[in-house]
C-alpha cells in the first residue's frame, strides 16, 4: 500500500495549498485517512484510493 500525507494529497490535486486540501479531504465521500499520527496531528491516506477519488470526482486534474 502506498501512502499520502496531506501535502501529497495537495500535489496530487494539482499543487493546491494545504487549506485548499484540507477543505477537500473534509468533504462527504473523500476517502477516510488510513490513520493519524503525531498525536493526532498528521493524517495518511491510501494513495491508491485518494488517485481514484481524483479520477472520478476531478478529472480535469491528474494525480501523480
Amino acid at each position: 500500500m502506498r501512502l499520502a500525507a496531506l501535502a501529497d494529497v495537495a500535489e496530487m490535486l494539482g499543487g493546491v495549498s494545504r487549506t485548499r486540501a484540507t477543505e477537500i479531504v473534509r468533504r462527504p465521500g473523500f476517502p477516510e485517512p488510513i490513520d493519524v499520527v503525531g498525536n493526532g496531528r498528521m493524517r495518511i491516506w491510501d494513495r491508491d484510493a485518494v488517485e481514484a477519488w481524483i479520477k472520478q470526482n476531478r478529472p480535469h486534474q491528474h494525480a501523480d
